[in-house]
């Protein structure tokens, strides 16, 4: 089983967590003024590296906050955990 290290609670078993997808996703300021590629990129495409990977995840059956991972995914081990707004530690 995976263990996750929750910035807020400590290290916990991957059951308590819910993948959100890729970390750092950049929402435009006013959706209104993109074109369709534009919106359709920023809805669908993501980085689908091999090797370290910052992904988003909500602690979901702990204190139900969002934190940021860096995860390999060739090996699954994780890098580093850390909360939204912070610079990562890597």
């Amino acid at each position: 089983m995976l263990l996750i290290p929750c910035p807020w609670c400590g290290l916990r078993p991957e059951n308590e967590f819910r993948y959100c997808g890729q970390a750092h996703v950049v929402r435009p300021d006013d959706p209104s003024a993109v074109d369709d590629a534009a919106w359709a990129a920023y809805l669908y495409l993501r980085d689908n590296a091999k090797g370290a990977h910052k992904e988003r995840w909500r602690h979901i059956h702990g204190c139900g906050r969002f934190l940021n991972c860096i995860r390999d995914t060739v090996t699954d081990r994780i890098a580093a955990t850390y909360r939204p707004g912070e610079a990562d530690e890597r």
